[in-house]
């Protein structure tokens, strides 16, 4: 008899997600945690990053209130931002933790390595082994940050997330930001809030290059009027430490410069993580960077599963957590409940920015016949009233069936939006069946009517 019918390594949205799931049909389970459980995400990603950017919203909104009437001198305690970041982590910690006693999942703190098919070894703080077996292994070891080989990038003051995450009692005077992605504009939303001079440096030609061209572009625009410095197409060579602080040279369209920063913040993307997490010779296949699995989350060794960033293409908490749910559910003898191939995307800038789906330019790429129906919020209310500046929503649908096959919002409350453009993805719907809905004002949302009825004039 093995300890475990299942033994899950890391305790992040995908792997706390598929313990509870194990437990609850049924399989005796544990969960291997080397850090805080609620991995990257609750600790050292989306759940910090939303805390102190609504933290900086609302010191932002409240120094500039005199159009609606409030008034007085203001400041903000970098100090007390980043104790309240900790407190609501620590609060979601707990209740992960709640759970998971609940759900009666063993936690083991510290480092597991599969030591081979069935047996996993967990090295506790004091360096004590233990050893385990499990009728099946399920790796969720999530994400690291990336540090290119730049000259330079190694700096004292040169930071990836997880550090800035980790607080200061002292705010910036300025910060230069390398990588215009979701982790970069979400940060630079935060400082720019602050009064933080911002310099966002990006290699590809727009911000959010993965994302529909007109966001980056909208985005950047609203960036400047917040007082952001953008530069897109530029290209870090090195950094250097000067009197003026820290200094990085960039090569943009043939021209070189440079921008200074008391900090910088690298913010290039992410990679798969499961460093030593196979005994030496234990070799799994690899795809790219990544584990390679098959449709029912197996690697190459036998027993052993693998969900979220360590395998997946599309590094996100909630697709983890999904995959997770998935992979237990397969594992018992179903076939999973969630469709995996609608993947919605939020960025917290300001305003919000919520995806799914395809564009009309890949859905052309890939040689679907598709239109696009676009609305812009110059009318509606709650812009108004808020004024985030230029907001917009596009819809995309195939021109032969008329069903939605995508969907681009940006606007406040975006995240909570996209959900519904992405059940009608999953359900087929189609832009007329969209019309039908009534939506109510005024609300944000009442824009998407507009959209949709935009769309079906091109789609009649």
């Amino acid at each position: 008899m093995s300890d475990y019918q299942l033994l899950v390594i890391g305790a992040g949205p995908g792997g706390y997600t598929a313990a509870l799931r194990a437990a609850k049909l049924g399989l005796h389970t544990a969960i291997v945690e080397r850090r805080e459980v609620g991995g990257t995400c609750l600790n050292r990603g989306c759940i910090p990053t939303k805390t102190l950017l609504h933290a900086s919203q609302v010191y932002h909104d409240a120094v500039n209130g005199a159009s609606v009437g409030v008034h007085g001198a203001l400041s903000y305690d970098m100090g007390e931002m980043f104790a309240f970041k900790r407190s609501v982590s620590e609060k979601l910690r707990g209740g992960i933790l709640s759970l998971l006693k609940s759900a009666k999942v063993d936690v083991l703190e510290g480092t597991a390595q599969i030591t081979a098919p069935g047996q996993v070894s967990v090295t506790g703080a004091d360096g004590t082994r233990t050893a385990y077996t499990a009728e099946r292994i399920l790796a969720a070891t999530g994400s690291v940050n990336v540090r290119p080989p730049i000259p330079g990038l190694d700096l004292p003051g040169v930071m990836t997330s997880d550090e800035l995450l980790e607080g200061t009692d002292t705010p910036y005077a300025s910060i230069v930001i390398i990588g215009g992605g979701v982790i970069g504009v979400e940060f630079a939303t935060f400082y720019s809030h602050l009064g933080c001079r911002v310099t966002l440096v990006e290699g590809m030609a727009n911000l959010l290059p993965q994302l529909d061209r007109e966001l980056g572009q909208n985005l950047a625009q609203i960036l400047k009027k917040q007082g952001v410095e953008v530069l897109t197409s530029a290209m870090v060579r090195s950094l250097e430490q000067t009197g003026e602080g820290l200094c990085v040279h960039l090569e943009q369209k043939g021209k070189e410069l440079t921008v200074t920063g008391e900090k910088v913040l690298c913010a290039i993307g992410r990679r798969a993580y499961f460093d030593g997490l196979f005994a030496p010779d234990l070799n799994p296949a690899l795809n790219g960077k990544r584990l390679l699995v098959d449709e029912d989350y197996r690697t190459s060794i036998p027993g052993v599963y693998a969900i979220g960033d360590a395998s997946a293409a599309v590094q996100l908490a909630h697709v983890a957590a999904a995959q997770g749910t998935d992979c237990v559910e397969r594992m018992c003898g179903g076939k999973g409940s969630t469709d995996l191939n609608v993947i919605p995307s939020c960025i917290y800038s300001a305003p919000e920015i919520a995806v799914v789906g395809l564009t009309e330019a890949e859905a052309k790429e890939q040689g679907i016949p598709a239109v696009s129906g676009k609305c812009t919020l110059f009318s509606n209310a709650r812009i108004i009233i808020e004024d985030p500046g230029r907001c917009f929503m596009k819809l995309v649908a195939r021109s032969d069936t008329r069903e939605i096959i995508g969907a681009q919002l940006m606007c406040q409350h975006a995240s909570d939006m996209i959900s519904q453009l992405s059940t009608a993805m999953v359900n087929h719907l189609t832009a007329r069946q969209l019309l039908s809905v009534m939506r109510p004002h005024p609300s944000f949302e009442e824009a998407l009517s507009e959209a949709v009825e935009n769309l079906t004039a091109k789609l009649a």
